[in-house]
């Protein structure tokens, strides 16, 4: 008699068993699901009227909303705008945090000089920055790009140094053995062991910098995802808002999937 039924309990599918990495098939399933179900919710409780439209219009009103301003061009301008301050603001946070976290990783007393700050730092809410960045720089891109590096390279960096913490000490310990020197063991070795975490990291922080980007347009900007939706929500036109939102969703996606194609190009022997 197997435990099974002696228990009387059914065992569950395969995907749901703990530890069990779900074929390819059903894996492209559930993916597929996990983006239909909710649309089907949605044009659901559309069709039943169970909401106002005027507050949740339905996908079909949303769709003509994205056409009309793919169209007049618009939606490209706004993408434009803030992919640029993104990439600004998250590009200079990169190039500050990895070289940083290596550090702090790999010698602990720079570790223990500038962990603290950095986790205190950390803590403050980036947008409380925005009056500051605004006195400091004005309302040009300069504060947009400051937000987004002042709210992702904190983070950036703690991430990078825990990745680094994680290195062999048998690794580091042959590579001095065989006659490696400081430069060798922290590019050659530590910073290439390290790459698969820092790149999901990034991946990973990524998603702040376009919370942030929202945040700056809607306080100062003439153009950008951020500032359309506070037009709409100006204009009670909540079509546009779920418009502009579903194109966020699109391009974090994107995104999203061009890391997880550099991490597979890129560190081959991680994947």
């Amino acid at each position: 008699m197997t435990p099974t039924a002696f228990t009387g309990d059914a065992q569950p599918p395969g995907w749901l068993r703990f530890g069990q990495v779900p074929g390819r098939q059903t894996r492209t399933a559930l993916q597929t699901s996990s983006l239909l179900v909710p649309l089907l919710i949605w044009l659901t409780v559309s069709a039943f009227g169970w909401v106002d439209s005027a507050f949740l219009p339905s996908p079909g009103a949303v769709y003509r909303s994205l056409v009309e301003m793919i169209r007049s061009g618009i939606v490209f301008q706004d993408i434009t705008a803030s992919t640029g301050r993104v990439m600004a603001g998250f590009a200079l946070a990169t190039l500050a945090a990895i070289p940083i976290g290596i550090l702090m990783g790999s010698y602990p007393g720079i570790r223990a000089l500038l962990e603290p700050l950095i986790a205190m730092l950390r803590y403050m809410p980036a947008a409380a920055f925005i009056p500051l960045l605004i006195i400091y720089l004005g309302i040009g891109e300069e504060p947009k790009i400051a937000l987004i590096f002042i709210g992702t390279v904190f983070f950036n960096v703690l991430m990078v140094m825990d990745a680094v913490k994680f290195v062999p000490e048998e690794l580091v310990e042959t590579t001095l053995t065989l006659g490696g020197n400081t430069r060798q063991l922290l590019l050659q070795v530590i910073s290439r062991y390290s790459m698969p975490s820092i790149i999901d990291t990034l991946r990973i922080n990524i998603a702040t910098s376009w919370n942030l980007v929202v945040i700056a347009e809607l306080v100062a900007a003439e153009t950008g995802l951020g500032k359309r939706i506070q037009l709409a929500q100006r204009f009670f036109l909540t079509d546009q808002i779920f418009a502009v939102l579903l194109v966020l969703g699109l391009i974090g996606f994107a995104i999203d999937m061009a890391f997880r194609l550099l991490l597979r190009v890129s560190c081959r022997w991680a994947t």
